[in-house]
């Protein structure tokens, strides 16, 4: 796989995550289970710049 499609198919990986995210936030059902996801998905961003 060419660097340029790598870099293309990390776009759409990431797109989708954020996606699937901002869905799951939208359908949480209480300000705490609200709170976890927005906790998980700040630590995963902390392990992908480490």
């Amino acid at each position: 796989m060419t660097s340029l499609a790598k870099s293309f198919k990390n776009h759409r990986e990431a797109a989708r995550s954020r996606r699937a995210i901002v869905r799951a936030l939208e359908n949480a059902t209480t300000p705490g289970a609200r709170e976890d996801l927005i906790v998980a998905w700040q630590r995963s961003e902390d392990l992908r710049k480490a």
